[in-house]
């Protein structure tokens, strides 16, 4: 068990059921919150506050929020970065966000990065590009007056988090017994489709139960942080052009999601409307989108609810 990774490395615990083997996230229901319906999105960059540089003629896209201080961290080639896709840093500012800062030399490469994941516990998560055709996901360490530490690159291995394939988007949350569990989308089956996956305590990667996956292509998960609803973006029947953003929830961590409902009211459009991610109370949505009348190849856009 190896003491010099910026994961913690358990035993885990497993579950037969049905006549199956499936990693246990814990059989503590957890009570639902209840929300409102999500407003009609508007671009980021509109919000008060906001830089005009937030979006850009360049690809601005895989928005999320630091659970810490709101600042916001998205994928962009914009000029002035490392080489293909970087990541960038927007601090929040009034409403929105201001002038997007490069994340710097030790989280972006000559190679494309993409999918941030700032999380609990000063860990960041992110996706870099190793090949044409696989992509993996690494984790570092965002120290307070030390900033982004060494990358680590997560398992690999057929049956791992690292496949020999592309996985996309990870998404951390801690369920009530304290199990750590990693949602990601994967094109193991076959690509180019892509489908969703967990790991709990970075075990073996699991195929995700229920209306999460279907037969079309279903990518970029982002799961509220107490595990409860899920986004992510899909070419299922029903999509409005591109991929559209999709939801589903669950009673409880160890349930299969109930069914997949398609967002509306302007969030999904017929351009490719990608990579959700819900702020840590739930009550903001951030995605990316290439609809009619954004500034460069897409920019990020964001929903509210009470």
């Amino acid at each position: 068990m190896r003491k010099d990774v910026w994961w913690p490395q358990r035993p885990m615990r497993a579950l037969v059921a049905g006549g199956a083997t499936v990693l246990a996230l814990t059989a503590t229901a957890v009570a639902a919150k209840s929300f409102g319906d999500w407003g009609a999105p508007v671009n980021a960059e509109s919000l008060p506050g906001s830089s005009s540089s937030l979006n850009t003629p360049s690809n601005d896209g895989c928005p999320i929020l630091n659970p810490y201080d709101g600042s916001l961290y998205m994928a962009s080639n914009r000029p002035g970065g490392y080489g293909g896709l970087d990541i960038w840093i927007a601090p929040r500012s009034g409403e929105g966000w201001g002038t997007p800062v490069n994340a710097g030399p030790a989280i972006n490469s000559a190679a494309d990065e993409f999918c941030p994941t700032p999380s609990r516990g000063n860990r960041f998560f992110f996706v870099r590009r190793l090949s044409a055709t696989n992509t993996d996901i690494f984790v570092s360490k965002d120290l307070p007056n030390k900033g982004f530490q060494a990358p680590q690159r997560l398992p690999t291995g057929s049956d791992s988090i690292n496949s020999p394939y592309e996985e996309w988007s990870p998404s951390w949350f801690e369920t009530p017994d304290g199990r750590e569990v990693l949602y990601f989308s994967s094109t193991r089956v076959g690509a180019p489709r892509q489908q969703v996956y967990y790991s709990v305590d970075y075990g073996p990667a699991q195929l995700a139960q229920g209306g999460v996956n279907s037969s079309a292509s279903d990518a970029r998960p982002n799961v509220r942080h107490d595990g409860l609803e899920i986004v992510w973006d899909s070419t299922r029947t029903g999509t409005l052009g591109g991929p559209d953003i999709w939801t589903a929830t669950r009673s409880s961590v160890d349930q299969p999601w109930g069914t997949g409902i398609h967002l509306e009211n302007g969030i999904s459009s017929a351009g490719n409307d990608t990579r959700a991610s819900l702020s840590w109370d739930g009550t903001r949505l951030m995605f990316g989108s290439t609809r009619a009348g954004v500034e460069g190849s897409a920019d990020i856009f964001t929903s509210t609810r009470e």
